[in-house]
C-alpha cells in the first residue's frame, strides 16, 4: 500500500495572488516594525525592553534553529503581543536550494513556532528578501504569506547608531515595513537606534501594527 500523502499545510494560497507584501496600506500613519533572524539570548530580551517601553507590537521573522534552541525566548515574544513569523530554518540561500529543501526550511520552522506558541505562523520573510520563484511556490503550499519590507536601514551591517536611526527616520512614511536584526552577531547598535527613534516617530503621530 502507497504510503499516504503528508496533509495540506495550513490550507495553501493560490501563488498568483502571492507575491510579497512590500508596504502597508498608505491610508493613516500606520507602520510596521519587522526584526530578523532572532530570537538571540543577549538581543532579543533588550529589543523586547524597548518596545515594551514605547508600547510598540512588532513582528519578529524567527530562524528556526534559533527558536528551537531559545524556547522561552520565542515564549516571551509571544506572550508580550508581538508577532512570530517564519524565517528559515537555518537562514540559507533559498536560490541555490531544490524544492524539497526549500520546503524543508519552512515547514520545519512552522513545526518549531506552532509548538512553542500553540499558535502556526502565518508570514514568511526570505533571508535576503530573495524571492524565488520556488519559493513562492513553497509559501503558497504551505499556507504561508511573504513578507518583505520598504524601508532597510541595514543594521546587520552595524554602520552606527545614528547612521541606522537617520536612515530609518528620513525614509519611513506611512505604510511602511521598517527592517530590523536581533540576531546575527552584535546588535547593540539596532537596540540603541529602537530606543532613538521610536519616540520620534510616536511624536511624528506613527501608530505600529503587525500585518493580519
Amino acid at each position: 500500500m502507497p504510503a499516504p500523502a503528508a496533509p495540506a499545510a495550513r490550507g495553501a494560497l493560490d501563488p498568483a495572488k502571492n507575491a510579497p507584501l512590500n508596504e502597508l496600506s498608505r491610508d493613516g500613519r500606520v507602520l510596521a516594525l519587522t526584526i530578523d533572524d532572532g530570537p538571540d539570548p543577549r538581543n532579543t530580551p533588550a529589543v523586547l525592553a524597548v518596545l515594551r517601553r514605547y508600547g510598540v507590537r512588532a513582528t519578529f521573522f524567527m530562524v528556526g534553529q534559533n527558536a528551537a534552541a531559545n524556547p522561552s525566548l520565542v515564549r516571551a515574544v509571544a506572550d508580550e503581543g508581538h508577532h512570530i513569523a517564519n524565517h528559515t530554518w537555518s537562514h540559507p540561500d533559498l536560490r541555490r536550494l531544490t524544492e524539497a529543501q526549500v520546503n524543508a526550511e519552512l515547514q520545519r520552522t512552522c513545526d518549531v513556532l506552532e509548538k512553542l506558541t500553540g499558535k502556526p505562523p502565518t508570514w514568511f520573510r526570505a533571508p535576503g528578501g530573495d524571492w524565488a520563484p520556488v519559493t513562492i511556490r513553497v509559501c503558497s503550499a504551505l499556507g504561508l504569506r511573504p513578507m518583505g519590507w520598504s524601508v532597510d536601514p541595514m543594521d546587520w551591517a552595524r554602520p552606527g547608531t545614528a547612521a541606522i536611526t537617520t536612515r530609518v527616520l528620513t525614509a519611513v512614511r506611512p505604510g511602511s515595513i521598517v527592517l530590523n536584526h536581533d540576531g546575527g552577531g552584535d546588535r547593540s547598535q539596532t537596540v540603541a537606534a529602537l530606543r532613538a527613534y521610536l519616540p520620534v516617530l510616536i511624536d511624528r503621530g506613527y501608530a505600529f501594527t503587525a500585518p493580519p
